[in-house]
């Protein structure tokens, strides 16, 4: 092995932190490998020609040094001299630049794949590649530090909060008021109509899909497709250079973004990737982490091979001390220097499995999040499961986690489709308690959801019973089988008015129970608009108008905008229906438990209607009278009862209104069977009044306290 020279004029810099940080008229380097023996860093000219430096100081099995004369806007990359031995996991390739896992800015672009793969013939017994990569894959940047001051954190209370999750393309990629220039950029989303909208629709969080820099994963990269969705990290530090509308300027304009969503009080969430990379298994490009150092930072088996826990080539080795450093680092980047509010952990549950065993709450890298000084004041969100059978893993996270609600989006479809009785119903509307209540946590743990990106939208739900994926280019192979979606009676589009009301009915009440549940709702981005993928559930590769917004206003998207923003309102204004505590069938002020379950008949729920699983009719009553919501100086906010009514029969019904010792008048709030919600009639009802249902529909009374 050839190894080059000592550099002249080389300080020894630091090993912490780590990445490329400007310096005492120079730059600091510093790069983790315990398997090499030799790091090159490579600094490339504007005319691709590359000077290489060695880095010879080694401290914590980091490679670091100080060259002078380097200033930001710097492109480099490392090239890693040592072993060649795939078996065990060693790759070391010095015909490969690689990205620095800490650069802060990394360059657009999509490598070549025969140029980047580190092999000959075969990913374990082949030889190395002597094909240099130079010139063929991304390059990291020195990025200096600065951009707008991304503004005073909006704090939102869990109980406060309605999560927005939106795509920083898709959303913005056809706004008309939105500069061209800007459309689908981290600016887009600071233009004042996006803001307002926002506003007006009643959001408090936005979650915004991947944004760290992405490249395209093998599989798309052999067939000419694209990654839209971006859960395909190349590097933990980079914003995405895709969404800058200027090149090179993604952090400024990230910084921006944030400053914007916060003066307007809305929180920045992001949607992060640590579980896997876009180099995918073995077979896959050497770019970053594979030439480094894969047994450091990936689960491997006995053979070299990638261990697979996500269903993309490989998996982030949670026990690995190198990534739980990295993994932290990242996530305080963004929450300190660029000022984002929270994470949504994807596939959270392989975090749980070190060494690829069994799942572990207090796994190395979850537990070094959530005690993290500066994360554990984050909102953290975890997708409790992975894409193995073994891997979901909802309720089981640690106490300082929330959690995307997988059950609750399946039991609130599957009630409104008309598949299940009302027992399961009723755990989700009050919170969850049953996934929740065990390790201390609140209702708010339970991130309530219909749909995210990941499966059909709302109007998609309520109009195909089958996914039509042929757009991706995997002959339909790809995407969940189990939608438990309804069509209405027809398959896809139709100017059947009568199939084209009642989709709109079941959309309305599936939007208003997750508006109207106990705990933390989220809206995928759209919903409100009637977006349409024409039945595609996983449209991870199609960036086009289908995962794109329409931001025209045809009647049917009106009128489901002004629906939702009616239930966003009445939910903030009402805190009864979005307390911080589980019920427990505690006396209240008003002599009666603090929350009732109805018959239709208007006679409390008895053990044995629980069980049976013909029923589809549930009368929900909350007693606000001893609200446990506070306001922000922590005082308690009292509120006026709520019926709800929720009836998902096919066939109309009556139902009786409760006795006088749950409200002396019952004043109609909230009715799905009309187009925005508003009630025919807002004539107060008398208890024990009969109500005629129409089928499949959800009806909120404001129930007038006893003791008022």
């Amino acid at each position: 092995m050839s190894v080059p020279r000592p550099p002249t004029g080389v300080l020894p810099g630091r090993p912490f932190p780590l990445g490329a940080h400007p310096e005492a008229g120079g730059v600091r380097f510093a790069v983790s490998s315990s398997v090499a023996e030799a790091i090159e860093l490579c600094l490339v000219g504007p005319d691709g020609t590359e000077r290489r430096v060695e880095l010879t100081e080694r401290t914590f099995g980091i490679w670091h040094g100080l060259v002078p004369g380097v200033i930001p806007g710097q492109r480099y990359g490392y090239r890693v001299h040592g072993r060649y031995d795939p078996v065990r996991g060693v790759r070391c390739n010095p015909a490969k630049i690689l990205v620095d896992p800490y650069a802060r800015r990394i360059t657009s672009g999509q490598p070549d794949l025969d140029k980047a793969l580190g092999y000959l013939d075969h990913p374990i017994t082949g030889r190395p590649s002597p094909v240099d990569s130079l010139g063929h894959v991304p390059l990291s940047v020195v990025a200096s530090p600065g951009g707008p001051d991304p503004g005073i954190k909006p704090d939102v209370p869990f109980e406060e909060m309605v999560i927005y999750e939106l795509h920083v393309r898709g959303f913005t990629r056809t706004h008309p008021d939105v500069p061209a220039h800007q459309r689908g950029t981290y600016l887009g989303l600071t233009h004042p109509s996006v803001v307002d909208y926002l506003v007006r629709l009643g959001v408090t969080s936005v979650e915004l899909m991947p944004v760290h820099a992405f490249a395209d994963e093998p599989s798309l990269l052999r067939t000419g497709r694209h990654n839209y969705w971006g859960y395909s990290t190349l590097g933990f530090f980079a914003p995405h250079p895709g969404y800058a509308s200027v090149p090179g300027r993604e952090a400024v304009e990230f910084r921006t973004m944030v400053a914007a969503l916060h003066a307007a009080g809305i929180e920045v969430l992001l949607d992060v990737v640590y579980n896997h990379t876009c180099e995918g298994g073995v077979s896959g490009p050497t770019l970053s982490l594979r030439g480094l150092d894969a047994p450091a930072y990936y689960l491997l088996d006995s053979h070299g091979q990638d261990v697979d826990l996500t269903g993309c080539g490989n998996t982030l080795n949670p026990a690995s001390p190198t990534v739980v450093r990295m993994v932290t680092d990242s996530m305080r980047y963004f929450a300190e220097e660029l000022g984002v509010d929270g994470f949504r952990l994807d596939l959270a549950t392989a975090l749980g499995r070190p060494h690829g065993g069994g799942f572990d709450p207090y796994s190395p890298l979850l537990t070094a999040i959530a005690c993290d000084p500066v994360l554990a004041r984050c909102k953290l969100i975890a997708e409790p499961w992975d894409a193995t059978p073994s891997g979901y893993r909802i309720g089981q996270f640690a106490p300082q986690w929330t959690e995307w609600n997988g059950r609750f989006r399946d039991g609130v479809r599957d009630f409104w489709r008309g598949a299940v009785g009302v027992r399961d119903l009723a755990y989700r509307l009050s919170g969850s308690e049953d996934l929740y209540a065990a390790n201390t946590r609140r209702p708010w743990a339970s991130i309530n959801f219909i749909t995210a990106h990941d499966g059909f939208t709302l109007r998609d739900l309520v109009s195909y019973n089958h996914k039509h994926n042929q757009a991706n280019g995997e002959d339909g192979r790809d995407g969940a089988n189990d939608n438990r979606s309804w069509n209405c009676g027809v398959e896809g589009e139709t100017d059947d008015a009568a199939v084209l009301e009642l989709r709109d009915r079941q959309a309305r009440n599936l939007m208003a129970t997750m508006l109207l549940s106990t705990g933390t709702p989220m809206l995928c981005a759209g919903d409100e608009r009637w977006r349409t993928q024409r039945g595609n559930n996983n449209p991870y590769c199609v960036d086009d108008e289908t995962s794109w917004l329409d931001w025209t206003d045809p009647p049917r998207a009106a009128d489901m905008l002004a629906f939702t923003r009616r239930l966003t309102l009445l939910r903030a204004d009402s805190p009864a229906l979005r307390q911080p505590q589980f019920f427990d069938g505690r006396p209240t002020h008003s002599g009666e438990p603090d929350l009732v379950w109805f018959r239709p008949d208007g006679k409390p729920m008895t053990d044995a209607d629980w069980f049976d699983d013909t029923r589809r009719t549930l009368g929900m009553w909350i007693d606000g009278s001893e609200s446990l919501s506070r306001d922000r100086e922590g005082q308690q906010v009292p509120d006026d009862s709520w019926l709800l009514v929720l009836h998902a029969g096919e066939a109309p019904t009556e139902v009786v209104l409760p006795s006088v010792h749950y409200g002396r008048r019952f004043e109609p709030v909230l009715d799905t069977s009309t187009p925005r919600g508003v009630p025919a009639s807002v004539r107060p009802l008398r208890p024990g009044e009969i109500v005629p249902l129409p089928a499949r529909v959800l009806l909120v009374f404001r129930a007038t306290r006893t003791t008022r």
